[in-house]
């Protein structure tokens, strides 16, 4: 079968210690910008940047920051989301799209306006932005639309371009990219996580054939130059995608997408697969996209120590040797670690940065949520760089330091959602944590020319300091003292529950879905909230939960297979449903 790039197993097995070593040294405070040697304060903005970088908070709690764009006056436009993916809280007064705009130069901005589809008008927001020909085009609900700037203002009232996109399942959002001639690349990610008679359940079998790829699991092609289309099967232009949600169009015309690669391997397959192999596997994956082309999904994924697609277990796959249809299938020009979930890239076509950066691609990672129970990755961007369409050299971890101490989805000080590209060579990075848009510049002078990699955030280098004694201290340990304990249940089955809840027993996956604090996650209930959808709340009522697991859930995305994915023995289950019981009853 083809290979992604002659050179990709040299690339990705390469260390990348001396890359890290060299951007190691301090650089918050002044550096050096030039020849002449004088200094510019150059902060980082709570970030981790390679050496010659900065960063300024460009603006702060704007909402669930999705992706965004900039304008040739430097206006940022972002989108926002709402919904269950955040716990349905409240989004900020006003519409869901914002205009940003620095008017004073100092790198923040001072004007804000809010504009758009509102709560009160019906809107949910979105991901998807772009902008072409003087517009705003944006994702709205089952829409892309189009608004019109009129002396930097948008227009009031905006045009629909595609209406009718698919918004159930796993993967609602509608991320897209339009290249220079109006082709719209809209991606429409799947409903499911393999295609599987029963979503994200032990041992469901494939669907065969998977007739969901005629509607989604692929990226579709419009015009972004026409008013009221409507979606169909017909504008599919490449499929195989679970979740392409990063797009870009490089300076060629060439159109690069990501994927979010599926989950749960070791929970469904636990025969074919140890939890550290379904903590890896599959990995994220960088393809070019072609017209008519297949990537596999959902009958394959990316292996990426054999650096090859291979057979799925839902579709006959043995665990990583068969590969079947998957020889027929387009492979990728680069992969990331498993999980990372990777939800915007941009192509770099600027002149700020050094030349090293020209034609590669920076992608944001908004991080894992089920590589449990090892620690979760990802909350970063790296940058890829690219020659002629293909891995040139290892990826490097760009920017590092959104997640702040804790890199799990419920915790998480800051995600990065969206990257944009400025018209002067700045870097946009969107956060749809904590709704912060950073604004990353080059300061650095002609002696750094060289791809260098982020230095280890302060956060992550502090945590590890203060983990005494040897064998750490649980973050929750006073909070579990402090514990009710359900009638029947004693303290001992609770502690033993939040150890398994926390995957230190047993290797469960309790927490990467429902957060280690059991505050709830986009993909799993807020555990402390004392509503119950399955039951009285009872210690019986949760024990029936985990041991059956909840296939069709009513409120979140994330099905949950019996008892996690995992083995547990009744004691085990007992264990879990005493502390689930003792998170909902706070004292």
């Amino acid at each position: 079968m083809n290979r992604p790039a002659a050179t990709l197993s040299s690339l990705y097995a390469a260390p990348l210690a001396v890359l890290i070593i060299a951007a190691y040294a301090p650089w918050a405070e002044a550096q050096e910008t030039g020849e002449s040697g004088r200094k510019q304060a150059c902060d980082s903005a709570g970030l981790s940047l390679p050496r010659g970088f900065c960063a300024t908070i460009f603006a702060d709690n704007i909402g669930h920051a999705r992706q965004l764009a900039v304008a040739p006056d430097g206006t940022v436009y972002v989108n926002t989301w709402s919904g269950v993916y955040y716990k349905n809280d409240k989004p900020p007064e006003g519409g869901f799209l914002v205009a940003l705009k620095d008017k004073d130069g100092d790198g923040r901005a001072d004007e804000i306006v809010r504009f758009g589809e509102t709560v009160a008008t019906g809107g949910h927001g979105g991901t998807g932005l772009a902008l072409y020909k003087g517009a705003v085009y944006a994702e709205i609900n089952d829409r892309i639309v189009r608004y019109a700037l009129i002396g930097g203002a948008p227009e009031q009232e905006p045009e629909t371009i595609v209406s009718g996109l698919p918004v159930t399942g796993d993967h609602p959002m509608h991320p897209f990219a339009i290249g220079s001639a109006g082709d719209l690349y809209v991606d429409l990610g799947s409903a499911d996580n393999a295609c599987e008679e029963k979503n994200r359940m032990p041992l469901s079998p494939g669907r065969n054939p998977c007739v969901e790829l005629e509607t989604r699991g692929g990226v579709w092609r419009y015009d972004a130059n026409k008013r009221d289309q409507h979606f169909s099967p017909a504008e599919r232009f490449a499929s195989g995608l679970r979740n392409a949600e990063g797009l870009s169009v490089d300076p060629s015309g060439r159109i690069f997408a990501t994927q979010h690669g599926r989950d749960q391997l070791a929970e469904n397959w636990p025969r074919l697969y140890t939890p550290e192999e379904g903590q890896n596997l599959p990995a994220e994956i960088l393809v070019e996209l072609k017209h008519g082309a297949d990537y596999g999904w959902p009958e394959c994924y990316f292996d990426d120590k054999q650096e090859k697609l291979v057979l799925a277990p839902e579709y006959g796959g043995d665990g990583g040797q068969k590969i079947g249809v998957c020889a027929e299938k387009t492979p990728p020009v680069a992969f990331f670690p498993a999980h990372w979930a990777p939800n915007d890239m941009k192509i770099y076509h600027g002149a700020q940065f050094p030349a090293a950066y020209r034609g590669g691609a920076f992608i944001a990672f908004h991080g894992s949520w089920n590589r449990a129970p090892g620690p979760q990755g990802g909350y970063n961007v790296v940058f890829q760089p690219l020659s002629d369409g293909r891995a040139s050299d290892p990826y490097v971890i760009f920017a590092d330091g959104f997640a702040g101490a804790h890199k799990e989805p419920g915790r998480a000080e800051h995600r990065p959602s969206g990257l944009a590209i400025g018209p002067d060579g700045a870097l946009y990075i969107s956060d749809d944590q904590g709704g912060r848009i950073w604004r990353v510049t080059f300061e650095g002078g002609a002696n750094i020319t060289a791809i260098e990699a982020a230095p280890e955030p302060a956060s992550a280098a502090a945590t590890a300091a203060a983990a005494e004694p040897p064998e750490g201290v649980h973050p929750d340990a006073s909070a579990e003292a402090a514990l009710p304990i359900p009638p029947g249940a004693s303290p001992d089955e609770v502690a033993l529950g939040r150890r398994i809840f926390a995957g230190e027993i047993a290797g469960a996956t309790c927490g990467g879905c429902h957060g280690t604090d059991g505050k709830g996650t986009p993909v799993g209930a807020d555990l402390t909230s004392g509503t119950w959808l399955w039951g009285d709340g009872s210690l019986e009522s949760l024990i029936t939960t985990i041991t059956n697991g909840v296939p069709e859930p009513k409120q979140h995305g994330g099905a949950m297979p019996p008892m996690g994915g995992v083995s547990l023995s009744e004691p085990e289950i007992r264990a879990v449903a005493a502390y689930v019981w003792a998170l909902g009853h706070p004292n």
